[in-house]
C-alpha cells in the first residue's frame, strides 16, 4: 500500500510488492505513468487525491470500499485519523465503520487502532519526493480470514534521494 507518489515511483517498490496479490494507492498519484508502472507489478486499486488531474480522476474514485477475505476496507485520500476524522469520513465512520480505514494526504506514516469504531487506521505516509516528509514510506501486509497479519513499514530512503 502506498500514497502520495506525486508522479514518482521508486523502482524498489516492484521488489517490495512482487509477493503481494494487489497494490493499493491512497491518492495523489501524480501522473498516468505511475499507474501504468504499478499495473505492471500487480493489479491496482486506487483513489484519486487532491493533486490528481482529470485524467486520473476519470480512472479512479474519491472513495473505494471493498471486501478482501472477510475484511471490510475503505480507502480515501483525505480522511484524517482516529479522533480527528474529517466531516465526510466521520459520517461514514458513525454510520457504517469499516474494519480497515486507509488514507493518505498527511505524508505521515501512521497505524492506529480506533477503539471507538473498532477499526484499524493506516496511512502509508508518502513515497514520492514532493512534500515535507523526510523518509519515503509504504506499507505491506497480509489479510487472512479478515485479519491483518505481518504488517511491515517499508522505508524507501530520504525524500531527496532517488533509490538505485
Amino acid at each position: 500500500m502506498l500514497s502520495d507518489t506525486h508522479g514518482y515511483l521508486d523502482p524498489t517498490l516492484a521488489d517490495h510488492f512482487s509477493m503481494c496479490d494487489e497494490i493499493w494507492h491512497a491518492g495523489d498519484i501524480g501522473n498516468l505513468e505511475v499507474i501504468r508502472d504499478l499495473e505492471q507489478i500487480k493489479p491496482l486499486r486506487a483513489v484519486y487525491g487532491n493533486i490528481d488531474d482529470r485524467s486520473i480522476r476519470s480512472l479512479f474514485p474519491e472513495d473505494l470500499r471493498f471486501d478482501v477475505d472477510g475484511l471490510d476496507v475503505f480507502i480515501t485520500h483525505i480522511g484524517g485519523y482516529p479522533g480527528r476524522y474529517n466531516k465526510r469520513v466521520k459520517t461514514i465512520m458513525d454510520n457504517e465503520p469499516p474494519k480497515l480505514f486507509i488514507c493518505g494526504h498527511s505524508h505521515i506514516l501512521k497505524v492506529i487502532y480506533d477503539q471507538k469504531y473498532q477499526c484499524l487506521h493506516m496511512n502509508p505516509g508518502a513515497c514520492g519526493h514532493h512534500g515535507f516528509h523526510k523518509v519515503r514510506t509504504a506499507l505491506r501486509f497480509d489479510i487472512d480470514e479478515g485479519k491483518i497479519k505481518n504488517l511491515e513499514a517499508i522505508e524507501l530512503g530520504w525524500r531527496g534521494r532517488i533509490s538505485s
